[in-house]
């Protein structure tokens, strides 16, 4: 297995470009996660408090014998635990539900807050404030974002002074949100992508399978291929070794600039998931 890329944060931490994803509903496994960090040698595991499995992870990462400083945590704040106080103690559950001292990356899952009797912005700005905190206290090793637009990250720019590592958004051949991509480039803000197959969608896809004959390849490492070669950081998620050795498996081949033109030109504005959530608003 070739090694992963890392990409540099604007605080100097290195984050594999590749890791593995996870979530609620059937979405983790432990056999799975054992064998893409011991076999697959997959260092860059992404959960969250809403998914539940952070103590099954736990669990797994001990068995699999990596040392600790050897991988990269992520885990997310659930909005019903915004606010100052409540954000320090959600993230000290997490770390005892994980096993560990500290988290690579501790991202504010989404923009909205769930609280009715405040605005979106005080409730992010306050959140976000110890975030900061937890982050100069070496509690998380770099702190970030999920879901924010160009309007959030203004918005929290203005209100606190720390500039968010991570901005972790949907991204796939059919939901291209290049203007935020572009956004978080300027701002030193790297980009991260979630749901790399469009929940399946974009395997089926004639031109995603067209050029996976083309270079002897899966739809699925065509996809994910495409991800990391436009410098986003993927994480794929699976619950089956097979597919996570597969998906493993995208640094040996290069799209030409042509492919990628054309898997760009998929782009329809289609959201996978945020329409599950009733609480999106701006």
């Amino acid at each position: 297995m070739l090694p992963c890329p890392l990409v540099s944060l604007s605080n100097g931490r290195k984050i594999p470009i590749l890791g593995l994803g996870t979530s609620h509903m059937g979405g983790y496994s432990h056999e799975a996660v054992v064998y893409a960090l011991r076999e697959c040698g997959l260092r860059h595991i992404d959960t969250a408090k809403r998914y539940g499995c952070e103590e099954a992870l736990a669990k797994a990462v001990a068995e699999s014998g990596v040392p600790r400083e050897d991988l990269w945590i992520t885990s997310k704040l659930w909005p019903s635990d915004y606010g100052y106080h409540n954000a320090k103690e959600a993230c000290r559950a997490s770390r005892v539900r994980l096993g560990v001292d500290y988290l690579d990356l501790y991202l504010m899952h989404w923009p909205d807050c769930m609280d009715s009797g405040r605005s979106n912005r005080e409730v992010r700005a306050e959140t976000w404030r110890a975030l900061e905190e937890m982050y100069d206290e070496g509690l998380c090793r770099a702190i970030g974002v999920s879901n924010f637009l160009v309007p959030h990250l203004d918005e929290l720019k203005e209100d606190c002074s720390v500039v968010p590592h991570v901005n972790q958004v949907e991204f796939h051949p059919f939901q291209q949100p290049w203007e935020l991509v572009h956004y978080c480039q300027k701002e030193g803000i790297a980009f991260q992508g979630y749901c790399p197959l469009a929940k399946g969608q974009a395997l089926l896809h004639p031109l995603i399978l067209q050029l996976a004959e083309k270079y002897g390849r899966s739809a699925a490492q065509i996809c994910i291929r495409w991800s990391v070669q436009n410098g986003v950081i993927t994480i794929p998620k699976s619950t089956k070794p097979q597919r996570i050795f597969e998906n493993c498996k995208v640094f040996g081949f290069t799209l030409s600039e042509e492919d990628m033109a054309s898997i760009s030109q998929l782009h329809s504005n289609t959201k996978l998931i945020h329409l599950s959530y009733p609480f999106w608003r701006g």
